[in-house]
This record gives C-alpha cells, structure tokens and sequence, in this order.
C-alpha cells in the first residue's frame, strides 16, 4: 500500500508508481486505461474526501485471477456517485470515465479498521496474460 498527501501533484505520483508496477507485472498493455481510471480515483479522493489536515490517500495494486484491481482508500465515509455532467463543464465525468474504461467498479468498507472507504477497478488482463505478483 502506497500512501500519498491530498495535494493535485499526488495523482502524477501515482500513476507513475502504477506504471512502473505493471511494466514489472507485464502488463503495460493495461496502462493507458489503468492510468486513466487512478488519475480519476485519486482525483476525486484528493478533491472531494477531505476529512482533517492530515489524512492521506493509499492506492494498492492488485493483480487477480484474470484482473488487475485498482484500489484507493480514503478517510471519507462519503461514497463518490456519478452525476450527469453539464455539457459545458469541465469536470463531473471522472466516474463515467472509470464505468466505461473499468470491467467492474464500486466502493466497500475498509477492511484495514481505518474509517473511510475504497473506492475500486478491475480492468481484465489481455487473454494471453497472466501474473503470479503479490500486491503492491
């Protein structure tokens, strides 16, 4: 699990820890849209999920039986829900994004006793691929 401050510079760090996690899993076929659903994931916890001065954000990468799974965990109870989005605004489209990018999305309880929640992705793996790595 890899920790990271609520700052907008976050997301850049993140997804290059992700890319360099599935260049080492083989997988860098799944970067681009991999890449696309953290960057929104972390966005919207950086923005939206603000509980106190010094909370964090924690990703895991987590590759599964034919998935890799997205995670990011936050302290925020409050769940993310997709909203239609004004045709002329610049952002609300983070989580349509994730639904159309993602095989399968949602948001759980943490299992680690923290307060919050994870919100998470599974993105299927090339058919020909598979990996043996542990999370990261």
């Amino acid at each position: 699990m890899l920790r990271w401050s609520p700052h907008p510079s976050c997301v850049g760090l993140a997804r290059a820890e992700l890319r360099k996690v599935l260049a080492d899993w083989g997988l860098a076929e799944l970067e681009d849209s991999a890449l696309l659903v953290l960057s929104e994931l972390v966005t919207n916890a950086a923005r939206h999920a603000r509980v106190c001065h010094d909370w964090e954000i924690e990703t895991r990468y987590v590759p599964t039986p034919g998935t890799v799974r997205i995670e990011v965990h936050d302290a925020s109870p409050r769940r993310p829900e997709p909203r239609p989005a004004d045709p002329d605004a610049i952002d609300g489209r983070g989580l349509i994004l994730v639904a159309a990018l993602a095989d399968d999305w949602g948001v759980t309880e943490r299992d680690d006793g923290a307060p919050g929640k994870v919100v998470w992705a599974e993105l299927s793996l090339p058919a020909a691929t598979g990996t043996s790595r542990g999370a990261y």
